[in-house]
């Protein structure tokens, strides 16, 4: 999506000068702030596409900024951290990230990331029809989802996958063909990494998560969202 509108939250001021060099060198347009409460600030006076969002800064960590940002926007966010331990790449993408990139990271490498936040799943059929499935409805148009009724705030990337899922009712995805379909041809081996995603959208989408009606694994091979898949038109 070039000239997307990018937020990048650091505290460093030389990070902020190269990444807002390189993102403006290929065509986005790039606002910076230094901290948690600036970036919440920012994001509550004008509209961005995508937040690159440090871990480890002072005051409101990105980490807790990413959990406040995520109640009231569906904003792509990429977590930057110079931990590369499990736990914390899952603590990044429990608190909302879409991904998350490691310091120190090349420029390409950032830019296939950002590529792959910024993508969204073409919806097939017409901007009309709502996928029903159960007690879970999807609105295409908006990016929407209600379960029991309820509207449940999913992040681009969790859409995405139960999208994804949902077009392809009652059939196991392979973990492979589900991360290439919802970030791109450079994913693959990150069964670690969908995993979370998936324990995130059980704890959305299931009356009992750790009992999943809905999102079923299929040990070492993928998962498959169970329905009886129903298409409403032009019922949004």
């Amino acid at each position: 999506m070039t000239g997307a509108r990018i937020l990048v939250v650091d505290d460093e001021p030389q990070i902020r000068r190269v990444l807002k060099s390189a993102l403006s060198a290929q065509g986005y347009e790039v606002f910076d702030v230094r901290n948690g409460e600036e970036a919440l600030d920012a994001i509550r006076e004008r509209r961005f596409d995508l937040i690159l969002l440090d871990v480890n800064m002072p005051g409101i960590g990105g980490l807790e900024a990413c959990r406040r940002i995520r109640p009231t926007s569906d904003v792509a966010i990429i977590m930057l951290t110079v931990r590369d331990a499990e736990q914390d790449k899952v603590a990044a993408l429990d608190a909302g990230a879409d991904d998350y990139v490691t310091k120190p990271f090349s420029t390409p490498e950032l830019m296939a990331r950002i590529r792959a936040a910024l993508r969204r799943l073409p919806v097939a059929g017409t901007a009309s029809t709502m996928l029903d499935v159960g007690e879970i409805q999807i609105h295409p148009s908006d990016r929407r989802v209600t379960v029991r009724g309820q509207t449940v705030r999913l992040t681009p990337k969790e859409y995405d996958v139960l999208w994804y899922l949902a077009s392809n009712p009652n059939v196991t995805i392979a973990h492979t063909k589900l991360l290439q379909a919802v970030w791109g041809p450079d994913y693959g081996d990150q069964v670690e990494y969908l995993r979370t995603f998936i324990n995130q959208l059980r704890k959305k989408i299931e009356a009992n998560p750790s009992r999943p009606v809905y999102l079923i694994t299929e040990p070492w091979i993928g998962y498959r969202l169970q329905s009886t898949l129903r298409t409403l038109e032009n019922e949004l």
